[in-house]
């Protein structure tokens, strides 16, 4: 099956091609984007990995689903393009970077810029039926995800994972501490941020680990 991937990732995933759950996987969103308006455009399914190779991903961002409203998802979780309204988890993104690091607030949510750094933000679910969250849960996406964490705990060293969140942290588990640097907090989300997102300082500590291994930190 020819997957339009990056090469990098490409190679690290081609076993998962041939496999009957991503066979099926295909079908199911073939059919999805022919009969419904799904999110993101299909051009954009993959673009966390377009946007930030396997050689080049040093940091880590899991997300569940892509947002369900028109024009938001963009492929990278949390993100959206540019011009669109910052949905209230990335102001809260936005709102701990600027208190933990001095950062202003950016005009646009488009995460673009973090993934030409070495930020993978990886959705769990890489597409959505508008205005129908969690549409395409259970269909062979987050066997396809796990496919990708595990690759990249087993064969990089030195990542930092950001999880946030019971779902992202179950999702994380398989993660080798002894290799990585994982920092694990509540959602962003309005529901939860007060509950330990806010204060974190996963970014300035990202950084900080990162510097102590020699690489470039992160402009947030």
């Amino acid at each position: 099956m020819d997957i339009k991937l990056e090469e990098s990732w490409k190679e690290q995933l081609s076993n998962e091609f041939d496999k009957d759950y991503f066979i099926n996987l295909v079908q199911f969103i073939k059919s999805e984007y022919s009969t419904y308006k799904i999110f993101p455009p299909g051009k954009q399914i993959f673009s966390a990995f377009d946007h930030c190779s396997f050689n080049d991903a040093k940091v880590v961002i899991i997300g569940q689903d892509p947002y369900h409203g028109i024009g938001q998802a963009n492929g990278l979780c949390f993100s959206v393009a540019d011009g669109v309204r910052k949905p209230p988890s990335l102001q809260n993104i936005f709102k701990e970077i600027a208190t933990d690091l001095g950062k202003p607030i950016p005009e646009s949510g488009n995460l673009e810029r973090w993934a030409g750094q070495g930020v993978l933000m990886l959705n769990a679910t890489l597409s959505v039926r508008a205005s129908t969250p969690g549409s395409h849960q259970n269909k062979g996406w987050e066997e396809f995800t796990d496919a990708v964490i595990k690759s990249l705990n087993e064969q990089k060293e030195q990542l930092v994972f950001l999880l946030w969140g019971a779902y992202a942290q179950k999702k994380g588990a398989i993660i080798d501490r002894t290799k990585h640097l994982v920092l694990e907090s509540a959602h962003p989300s309005p529901f939860a941020a007060h509950r330990g997102f806010f204060g974190n300082k996963h970014f300035s500590k990202c950084n900080t680990y990162l510097s102590q291994k020699g690489l470039p930190e992160i402009d947030w």
